[in-house]
């Protein structure tokens, strides 16, 4: 029982007493999510005596100090597991509390499902019939957003990236008991951004950075300009606010006074002896320390200032014969190495039934490795002038990139003069595969084609803006986009990919690279290269996907007209349907619309005026938001113009070319890579 300190009921007592009820009513406040496809268990069944088991045992079977619970019973069909998580801020007392009202309030919400997820403000419950410690999840997931706008997004934006990177690194840094991260930094207007991050403990570091940066990449499409956001994952969860919603952890201790030496019992004689020798030998001793550490600082720091300023930040071009110093820095990477034939039983020896396809580096095979995964293997041609380059900048980049939107690069392996790189399986191929053929694209209806979209939407916000890296692809196209089996998209194929700093808008190349039709006018024309380089590229494959066509041409009769072109001319005669692939149904046809909507703003000729993928992200999630009006489109495919710096277009082809390569298929790549410095944001 509570006593208020009050003898009558004054207004303080009433705002205490309604503080002191919402807090216990939000306490009991449980999103609970029924995963219904998961089966149904019956009531005193096995299954059901089995979960009260797990749930009633969990904080008893587990470590109680960090807030994990991790917990399984039962054997066979009827074994349940259990996870209990709660805030890295919330004491063990407290986090107890939590569980136990969520074990009570999920079984109540949740009666028959036999896999459940419950999320209470500071802890979360999520128990199943599968095996679910040690794997990361990043379904189902919850968003909460503050109904409260921002009044200067960028700068707050800005603010905020900065925050979430710092705290990524620490959180993803945590050991196998906490995973947890806070801190705050300065916004505009003179607001205070608070921020935390945390995964569960049994994620490793890679997996919980992976977790954490598909949640932030989740903000843009839900919580864009909200002062405050959460979002959460059964294995992760972010949040921001304005205000500190968090415990502070407590300074640390003081440094302990030094200890009495035992040949002298500390006397007060003894003490006050000290004032003049000890000082004289504490000070030598300091002198004798900070000297050499003094000194090996400086040699240092002139080191890295004389590299830093020796090194190139443009290209670093790599001799087609790989010297031991390329070796070496690939092989840093021990972790993601794969020994050469582990690769070659797996893929019964790089047979001809195991191949895939074949590409500008060389043939893909899928394999299947001693413990059941499935890989794709791509295995550089012998013949490829570019395929080191293109392997070194996969493996130095691909493998700090991690999205669900991306495609998980497994590892590499090095023998001899064999390069292999080793991905995840995607096993319905690539997008041009099914969205080009006739019958194929049948089974992609405007659902599937609506997810397709956004999630490529995804996957470049991520490399654009919420990576821990800038990147820009520069070769976005139907065949480098993978589907798994699902229908989630999954871009591929960084060979040609740029990093650039974080305050970079724009690079400059004079060697082209990418691929006709989806390459933007002032990169063909003048070998300018920017995130909007990329939006153009994404406006083209939006496109594709709405009319089913290639961007290289539309037939009429005799006469073909190239797919922007066809797109604007019926946007501006008012006749956008004509654009949407007839095997479409009606239904969802203002949706379509919308999309080629966003599809022409990309395409625009002005950089200025292509909306940056934020906004793309924003667009596609958002019916309420108003579209501004297209431009026309810049129309370069199929125009014979020449590069300032070269003398014809087949001058920066991975081949010999002859000059009827402007009016070949868009499909087709000029694959000239390049390296550059990793510069982490």
């Amino acid at each position: 029982m509570v006593v208020l300190p009050c003898r009558l009921f004054s207004l303080q007592c009433f705002l205490l007493l309604m503080i002191m009820v919402s807090q216990a009513r939000a306490q009991q406040d449980l999103y609970s999510i029924c995963m219904n496809g998961k089966g149904n268990y019956t009531l005193n069944s096995t299954y059901h005596n089995n979960l009260k088991t797990v749930l009633s045992t969990l904080s008893s079977n587990t470590e109680i100090n960090y807030g994990f619970y991790n917990f399984s019973y039962g054997q066979g069909i009827d074994k349940v597991s259990a996870i209990g998580f709660c805030r890295g801020d919330l004491k063990p007392g407290d986090c107890l509390k939590c569980l136990n009202n969520s074990r009570v309030l999920l079984t109540q919400q949740c009666p028959n499902q036999k896999e459940a997820v419950g999320y209470i403000d500071n802890c979360m419950l999520r128990y199943s019939n599968r095996s679910i410690f040690g794997t990361m999840e990043i379904r189902p997931e919850i968003y909460l957003a503050n109904v409260n706008n921002v009044t200067k997004v960028d700068e707050f934006n800005q603010a905020l990236r900065s925050l979430f990177y710092d705290l990524r690194n620490r959180a993803k840094s945590g050991d196998s008991r906490l995973k947890y991260a806070t801190g705050n930094v300065s916004g505009p207007d003179f607001l205070d951004l608070y921020g935390l991050m945390q995964c569960t403990p049994d994620l490793s570091s890679l997996k919980c950075d992976e977790c954490l940066s598909g949640a932030v990449g989740e903000l843009p499409g839900c919580c864009d300009s909200k002062i405050g956001a959460r979002v959460i994952r059964p294995s992760c969860n972010i949040r921001y606010e304005t205000y500190p919603f968090y415990e502070t952890p407590p300074p640390p201790p003081p440094p302990p006074s030094p200890t009495p030496s035992l040949s002298t019992p500390p006397t007060s004689e003894s003490t006050n002896s000290t004032s003049s020798d000890g000082k004289s030998n504490t000070s030598k001793i300091a002198i004798a320390i900070a000297v050499p550490v003094v000194v090996v600082v400086l040699v240092l720091s002139s080191i890295c200032i004389y590299s830093r300023v020796k090194k190139p930040r443009e290209n670093v071009e790599i001799p087609s014969q790989v010297d031991d110093d390329y070796d070496d820095e690939i092989k840093n990477s021990e972790s993601l190495q794969f020994n050469f034939d582990t690769i070659r039983v797996a893929t019964n020896d790089f047979s001809d039934s195991n191949e895939l396809g074949q590409g500008g580096f060389g043939a893909v095979y899928w394999g299947k490795l001693s413990n059941g995964q499935v890989i794709a293997v791509k295995r550089l041609s012998m013949n490829s002038g570019q395929g080191d380059t293109e392997f070194k900048n996969e493996v130095l980049l691909v493998a700090k990139l991690q999205h669900r939107n991306l495609v998980r690069l497994l590892g590499f392996s090095l023998k001899g003069r064999e390069r292999l790189l080793i991905y995840e399986f995607v096993p319905n191929k690539s997008l041009d595969y099914i969205i080009f053929d006739p019958k194929r694209k049948a089974h992609l209806d405007w659902e599937k084609r609506y997810k397709i979209i956004q999630g490529i939407a995804r996957g470049l916000l991520y490399l654009h803006e919420d990576s821990r890296l800038r990147i820009i692809h520069r070769d976005l196209k139907a065949s480098n986009i993978l589907l798994d089996e699902e229908m989630n998209a999954k871009i591929s194929d960084f060979g040609m990919a740029r990093l650039i700093v974080v305050d970079q808008t724009q690079g400059n190349t004079s060697r082209i690279a990418g691929t006709y039709g989806y390459m933007a006018p002032e990169y063909v024309m003048y070998g300018q290269f920017s995130v909007k380089s990329d939006v153009y590229s994404f406006g083209v494959l939006v496109l594709e996907i709405i009319s089913g066509q290639k961007n290289s041409g539309i037939g009429h009769g005799e006469n073909v007209e190239d797919l922007l072109s066809f797109a604007w001319r019926n946007w501006r005669e008012g006749t956008p349907t004509n654009i949407v692939d007839p095997t479409l149904n009606n239904s969802s046809r203002s949706e379509m619309i919308r999309c080629i909507h966003i599809g022409l703003l990309c395409v625009q000729e002005n950089i200025s005026t292509r909306p940056p993928m934020a906004s793309i992200a924003l667009m596609l999630g958002s019916y309420s938001l108003t579209l501004p009006v297209p431009s026309e489109p810049g129309f370069f495919v199929g125009r014979t113009r020449s590069h300032p710096n070269t003398s014809s277009w087949e001058d920066n082809s991975r081949e010999t070319r002859s000059s009827e390569l402007i009016l070949k298929s868009a499909q087709e790549s000029i694959n000239e890579a390049s390296i550059t410095e990793l510069y982490p944001r």
